[in-house]
């Protein structure tokens, strides 16, 4: 299904390796990395003094959702429960509301998206009535956001009680996001709620829907505007739906959706080390999503030593180089860390392109909170772990996380990772939504590398900078005249060594993704070396 944003105003290269410096080479192992790979005793197994410690600021809900447990993703689907019991048809359906009122930031978003659309005059008449909103509060609008019907949460927008009068038509914009990561952008008008039902069947039916699933999402459409006019529904607190739970789009059928097919690993490799892999299910407030962590212990898991995570993004694809990861520490040729994946649950699609962007990309900065100050600290209660040999790996959308997440490290308290790895940043495809929106300055920062160095003399940390020296042909059609990946790769390089920061970079005879799992295990043994290496 398509999703919708309603209109927040109803009136309204192919690069020598040489050229990426350090001669290709990895960073060689440091004294952290080394000193942690020492075997300690009792009396070493109190932290030392210098060891990072985080604050958690999980909330009080927050913490009551983790959930701590074995290994599943071998485990087959469970089973659906038994279908819900129909209502009678003289019981009345029950609706419920959530609504939302539009914050001056979302404002002032909108208004930089309506720039480009406003001559002057009406731009500035735009930004005179946000500044009232603003200082006195007033016309700051508050619209249903999410409605459900029996249980069952509508896929497209609610009108108004002001829509369909004269004069005042119901408008829409359908927002996705192509293949090529360049945000499309429909615009629709509807006189009528019949115009507008006959758009609902119609557009139900063009994304995949039977005719009777079409007619049936029209008719709960017209009950819950029914009930909006008659003020018969019941209004949720803000915050209580969360949409990610995909239950409220199975109109409680209790059909469970499951995408443990969509993960990419050997499974006779997974079954060799299940003893050793936990699972920790844990919900984030802010981005209202569930996220899965696979944390794989090392061979001899010493509960009292301090051990470096190695964290990947994109679990759904690098949770399964983890099992050769993992060799090569019980092999001796890495020390011993703490192999930690993030995706999401197994009823959450991982390798959908929209979703994954929407997190990786457009929500960085709620993403980069929650690995920053719920993730890592709760790891932290449930592990010990050496923070400054940390590592954060991301790649394509991940490396626009990465990116981020490294130039605002120095904006917070808890600092979880002492290096990162940035693979193949698609920061094109972060250009493409700023520039749908007209925010040239919102890329001028991410080409500043976010102020961290207006802020900061020297970088803090260690940064390693990679991708396929083959891989720009791959999206030819979405650099849409800014840089391509391997441009993009190249000033970042220049940008980071011009302020002395402790980088390696190197370019792989490989495309976009291919090789990961080379320089992953480059990665591990030379950053991590084990006793084989001495």
């Amino acid at each position: 299904m398509k999703k919708y944003i309603a209109l927040l105003c109803a009136c309204v290269l192919l690069l020598p390796a040489a050229a990426c410096g350090n001669n290709g080479s990895l960073p060689s192992g440091s004294q952290d990395a080394a000193s942690s790979a020492e075997t300690t005793d009792a009396s070493q197994a109190e932290p030392p003094a210098a060891e990072i410690t985080l604050v958690n600021k999980m909330t009080e809900t927050e913490r009551s959702r983790v959930s701590r447990h074995g290994l599943t993703l071998l485990d087959p689907p469970p089973e659906a429960e038994p279908a819900a019991e129909a209502p009678q048809p003289d019981t009345a359906p029950k609706v419920e509301i959530e609504f939302h009122t539009i914050t001056i930031e979302e404002l002032r978003e909108y208004a930089e998206y309506a720039r480009k659309e406003k001559n002057d005059s009406e731009y500035e008449e735009l930004l005179a009535w946000i500044k009232n909103a603003e200082e006195t509060g007033e016309g700051l609008s508050t619209y249903a956001q999410y409605v459900l019907v029996d249980g069952v949460m509508l896929s497209y927008p609610l009108p108004d009680e002001t829509a369909f009068t004269e004069g005042n038509p119901f408008g829409l914009v359908s927002s996705s996001m192509g293949e090529d990561e360049k945000i499309e952008s429909t615009e629709y008008s509807f006189d009528t709620m019949e115009d507008y039902l006959s758009h609902i069947r119609e557009d139900s039916i063009e994304n995949g829907f039977s005719e009777a699933e079409a007619d049936l999402e029209a008719e709960r459409m017209q009950i819950a505007y029914d009930a909006y006019l008659g003020k018969t529904y019941e209004t949720l607190p803000e915050g209580t739906v969360d949409p990610s739970d995909l239950s409220l789009y199975e109109g409680g059928s209790g059909e469970y959706v499951d995408y443990r097919d969509k993960w990419e690993y050997d499974r006779s490799e997974v079954e060799a080390i299940r003893d050793a892999v936990e699972e920790i299910e844990i919900y984030d407030e802010e981005m209202r999503t569930d996220f899965l962590v696979h944390v794989t212990l090392p061979p001899d898991y010493d509960s009292s030593r301090a051990y470096p995570v190695f964290l990947l993004t994109d679990a759904v694809w690098r949770f399964g180089n983890v099992p050769a990861l993992r060799k090569l520490i019980a092999e001796g040729e890495a020390a011993p860390v703490l192999l930690v994946t993030l995706g999401y649950g197994y009823n959450r699609d991982g390798a959908e392109g929209d979703g994954r962007y929407n997190d990786l990309v457009i929500e960085r900065d709620k993403l980069l909170d929650f690995v920053t100050d719920n993730l890592m600290p709760y790891l932290g209660e449930c592990y010990r772990i050496d923070y400054a040999a940390s590592t954060l790996y991301g790649h394509s959308d991940g490396g626009v996380f990465a990116h981020n997440a490294l130039c605002k490290s120095d904006l917070y308290e808890n600092q979880p990772f002492g290096k990162y790895i940035i693979g193949s940043p698609a920061l094109w495809g972060l250009y493409n939504y700023l520039d749908h929106f007209g925010n040239s300055a919102a890329i001028d920062e991410v080409l500043n590398d976010y102020g961290y160095f207006d802020r900061n003399e020297k970088m803090n940390k260690t940064v390693f900078l990679c991708a396929g020296a083959q891989e720009d042909p791959d999206y030819a059609d979405s650099y849409n005249g800014r840089d391509t990946t391997l441009e993009g790769v190249e000033k970042l390089k220049n940008r980071l060594e011009a302020h002395g920061a402790d980088l390696t970079c190197k370019l792989y005879e490989s495309h976009h993704y291919q090789y990961i799992p080379e320089m992953l295990t480059e990665y591990l043994k030379a950053t991590y070396p084990g006793a084989a290496a001495d």
